[in-house]
């Protein structure tokens, strides 16, 4: 009896600390107010190249300051940390679009930038990161050797870590992306959102869901980076070798698991997960980059890419909307494109 007792207050401990872990509307709402400024709100494109009888609109994140999402979450983390911990300076870990966002709020509050990035990450991306004053450390392709080797530094500077996915900060400053979308299009029914650690699915459904439980979240992943995906089906974190991740084309989806609060906000919030193929990937940066507006970066485009060949495994929805999550495509992968 007491061993089922202790059993069971442990199991309760577990579920309370989770439900703490996940971000509220105050959260959101907070983090949206110390965005204003200094996000970009974006604006929805209404697609008209499809040619069903489904409306699509395109969340361009792509036109932040940075080409990408991810300032959202940096500077609401960064701006979070103590007088102590900036003073220290910040490290983060990233193939690129959230080494740009931490690197433009640590220059925008004065706080020194260390950012440990693949040496396989687009030159575009480490070039534009270093430009914002922040120090490169360069590591291997694998995500976990990016995540050990910053706590690594962490541990022997004092830096405060500023993590890519997996904190309740950068999951309430990426939430803020599902409040505007709300707000310019209340009556959307579907929003498919890219997935790769999970902070900006996490903080969109969250803010979706908890303001709205009708509108259906739609995670899209890569098929070689499809961890998300197997999760969900799982109920509990399934991780991909960092050989097959690598390989797809969309970098800043090569994460090989998602976070472990992010996996409970999927779980609370995410109606499912489908993955796309790389040449459905380029379909649709193809498309996408008919105009400059909406110009996508592989990742960015995973959504468009679902919209436009996963029909059949998305809800039946007339108002949908596809996150377009970064911009910043490699000069010499665009002109590719745009050669075919």
């Amino acid at each position: 009896m007491t061993a089922i007792t202790m059993s069971s207050n442990v199991h309760r401990d577990h579920h309370d600390r989770r439900i703490e872990l996940m971000v509220t509307l105050d959260d959101l709402r907070a983090a949206q107010t110390l965005l204003d400024g200094v996000a970009v709100r974006t604006p929805l494109f209404e697609w008209t190249g499809a040619a069903d009888q489904r409306k699509l609109f395109l969340k361009l994140e792509n036109l932040q300051p940075i080409g990408a999402f991810k300032l959202r979450g940096a500077y609401n983390k960064v701006a979070s940390l103590s007088d102590e911990d900036r003073r220290r300076g910040v490290i983060s870990y990233s193939s690129g679009n959230h080494g740009q966002g931490v690197a433009y709020a640590a220059r925008a509050l004065g706080v020194k930038a260390i950012i440990v990035m693949p040496g396989n990450a687009p030159k575009n991306k480490l070039e534009a990161t270093a430009a914002l004053g922040a120090e490169i450390i360069a590591v291997g392709p694998s995500s976990e050797e990016r995540r050990l080797r910053a706590e690594e530094l962490a541990a022997e500077h004092g830096y405060a870590i500023v993590p890519p996915y997996n904190d309740e900060k950068i999951i309430a400053g990426q939430g803020t992306v599902g409040l505007e979308i709300l707000e310019d299009l209340p009556n959307v029914e579907t929003v498919l959102v890219p997935v790769g650690g999970g902070g900006l699915i996490s903080g969109i459904s969250a803010a979706i869901k908890l303001s709205n439980p009708k509108v259906k979240i739609i995670g899209i992943e890569p098929e070689l980076a499809a961890d998300a995906q197997a999760s969900l089906r799982a109920g509990r974190i399934v991780s991909s070798p960092a050989e097959q991740v690598s390989q797809t084309l969309a970098d800043g989806l090569r994460t090989q698991s998602i976070g472990a609060i992010n996996f409970e906000h999927i779980r609370a919030y995410v109606d499912d997960i489908v993955s796309v193929t790389e040449d459905e990937i380029r379909e649709a940066m193809r498309a996408l980059s008919a105009n400059m507006q909406t110009l996508a970066e592989p990742s960015g485009a995973v959504a468009a890419a679902a919209f436009f060949s996963h029909a059949n495994e998305l809800p039946k929805t007339a108002i949908n909307v596809a996150v377009i999550s970064g911009g910043n495509i490699d000069p010499t992968l665009l002109a590719d494109l745009r050669r075919i």
